[in-house]
């Protein structure tokens, strides 16, 4: 089971919150999906990309992964460039295990 690869030692305590958040959603997928962003970006995320993030996270996982993977279209208040950079982060052009 994938879990946080980072550790979160040299975090504020807010950003400590929104990565654990961000692995324990419920819904395996997106703990994945956005587990992993927060991995990779949490600490240079700004103070309104976390605002974006927090609020992303109130948000249903079924919800959350049905725009990631273009079930729904994201509703245009959700839209925001946080989200965008998380879609990018996923994006391959090739096997991501090769």
């Amino acid at each position: 089971m994938p879990e946080t690869q980072r550790s979160s030692a040299d975090l504020d305590p807010r950003r400590r919150r929104v990565l654990f958040r961000c692995w324990h959603r419920g819904m395996r997928e997106v703990d994945i999906l956005m587990g992993s962003f927060a991995d990779a970006h949490i600490a240079d995320l700004e103070e309104t990309e976390l605002d974006d993030l927090e609020a992303l996270m109130e948000l249903p996982d079924r919800d959350i992964f049905a725009w990631f993977v273009g079930e729904r279209p994201v509703p245009a208040n959700l839209d925001t460039a946080l989200f965008r950079k998380m879609k990018i982060f996923h994006t391959h052009d090739r096997p991501i295990h090769s």
